[in-house]
């Protein structure tokens, strides 16, 4: 049984691109008062799919936690240690993105983003389907 359906998915791509405003996407890794709004309404979507209220809680929550530390980077710098250890990037040369910085930044910009989305419709998937 799927914990990930399309219903999910259009959820996600309307909280996350549709109803970010400019100011919540340049500020929320930087104010976690951007960051709450932007959970918030991103949360707006999910609301529809009559969930419980812990899941739209833990939506919420894993949301803020996701973006305003922005922790697609640390997942990214962990899964580039699957590499010989003398390909290993330092953290402190990694930390922007988690990717290593002589990287392509239109490349490794889009690959974290990539990456956040992942993690957000994993944590929406299994709120939903088991809270």
């Amino acid at each position: 049984m799927s914990f990930i359906t399309a219903d999910q998915l259009l959820c996600h791509a309307i909280g996350d691109y549709l109803l970010q405003s400019h100011w919540m996407a340049t500020e929320k890794t930087k104010r976690s008062f951007a960051a709450f709004c932007h959970a918030v309404s991103y949360a707006i979507p999910f609301y529809f799919l009559n969930p419980s209220w812990l899941a739209l809680a833990t939506i919420i929550v894993s949301h803020f936690y996701i973006d305003r530390w922005r922790l697609a980077r640390f997942v990214v710098f962990a899964k580039n240690r699957i590499a010989p250890v003398d390909e290993w990037a330092t953290w402190s040369f990694s930390q922007p993105t988690g990717y290593p910085q002589d990287s392509p930044a239109w490349l490794t910009v889009w690959l974290m983003v990539i990456a956040d989305n992942i993690l957000h419709v994993i944590c929406n998937g299994l709120a939903l389907r088991f809270l």
